[in-house]
């Protein structure tokens, strides 16, 4: 830091060189996250020095958290005031390692605890595991890339404490059978979580009969991220239990604050983010989310048509906005698609194809575009 500040004009002429250089999302298929709308990004700038680690002091914007809570509740069929049982997390790998450490300090007498999950969970999962020194066992998956059951089950012993089931997998976008692993968890008196960090923006404006949720009895809780499919602003996450007990689990004594407990696994949290999600999910309500699921639907069905025109075929069929192509080669083109063309998409690891996120900054005119550098390079 150097003894004398400089100017203001020099410090934006700085960060205006900086931000140059970073990517933009007009050609980028390898993201969850996107523009966040307007109307997110005014709320957040209102709200820039709230602190929800300390509520106390922000009373307004912890009543709109918990205004957020009833949201992401009446989404994921959670009836049992959902304002007080969650909060807004940093994202989804927060929101999972609280998951996960709810269950395992619930479950103290299990000294080497375990949770199994299938082999498509996000990596925050082994986070958890390095954070915490829990055993995360992970299922095979079947050959439509859901967890398969079977696996499940042979994993399970004495000191497993929970399941983790995924609804939108970041790789396929596949949802794995919730019900069926509600029904071992209740028959095993374990846990259920399900990571719904994409698929909980995405799966509730969807025209398709899953039940994934809170409607289904063994899910304990949930993970959903508004900065993703949500349009809100980053760091937005939400994690959310069944039950208000489950966050007694994760509480510490906080003697210095203007609250005396504290759950969140940060100290300070992002009024901000809560006032940009409040904003954008008010704003847009159920009407609005629906227009953008479905545009991105559309999208996605126009990638796969012409793909398959390539004669390019889907590992699976898309189930939401989420595309893996088995293109030969996978890794070779992805490097010359960013190499020739600058297009940033990414592979999948089992088996290697190449993945495209089709989110809200993807219009038709990208897809064309796309689809014919694809097309120089198989």
């Amino acid at each position: 830091m150097e003894e004398t500040g400089i100017s203001r004009e020099d410090i934006l002429s700085i960060l205006k060189n900086a931000k140059s250089e970073d990517t933009s999302y007009d050609r980028v298929l390898s993201s969850m996250c996107t523009y966040p709308h307007e109307i997110a990004v005014l709320a957040h700038t209102q709200f820039i020095e709230a602190n929800m680690g300390d509520p106390g002091l922000f009373p307004g914007t912890y009543g709109l958290e918990k205004e957020v809570l009833k949201m992401f509740g009446s989404l994921l069929h959670h009836n049992n005031s959902p304002e007080k049982c969650g909060y807004l997390t940093t994202g989804g790998t927060e929101s999972n390692i609280q998951a996960i450490r709810s269950m395992v300090n619930a479950r103290r007498d299990i000294k080497h605890p375990n949770v199994v999950m299938p082999e498509s969970a996000h990596f925050s999962f082994d986070k958890v595991a390095d954070l915490s020194g829990i055993e995360i066992r992970k299922a095979s998956l079947d050959n439509t890339l859901k967890v398969d059951l079977n696996s499940v089950l042979s994993l399970i012993d004495d000191n497993t404490i929970g399941l983790v089931g995924i609804a939108g997998t970041t790789e396929f976008g596949q949802i794995d059978p919730i019900e069926s692993l509600s029904e071992i968890a209740l028959d095993r008196g374990l846990f259920l979580h399900v990571d719904a960090a994409f698929g909980g923006f995405t799966l509730p404006f969807m025209d398709i009969e899953y039940h994934y949720d809170f409607e289904v009895e063994g899910v304990t809780s949930m993970t959903i991220d508004p900065h993703k499919m949500g349009l809100s602003t980053i760091p937005s996450g939400g994690l959310l239990f069944r039950e208000p007990e489950y966050l007694d689990d994760l509480e510490i004594h906080t003697p210095y604050l203007s609250i005396s407990k504290q759950y969140s696994l940060t100290g300070t949290r992002s009024g901000a983010a809560v006032a940009s999600t409040y904003a954008v999910m008010k704003h847009l309500g159920r009407e609005g989310y629906r227009s953008v699921v479905d545009q991105c639907m559309e999208q996605t069905r126009e990638i796969v048509s012409g793909a398959k025109a390539l004669g390019i075929e889907t590992v699976i069929d898309p189930v939401m906005n989420i595309v893996a192509l088995n293109v030969p080669q996978a890794d070779d083109v992805r490097k010359k698609l960013l190499d020739d063309f600058g297009w940033h998409v990414s592979i999948t690891r089992n088996p290697r194809a190449l993945r495209l996120v089709i989110m809200p900054h993807i219009g038709s005119n990208t897809i064309e575009l796309f689809l014919g550098d694809l097309e120089k390079l198989v």
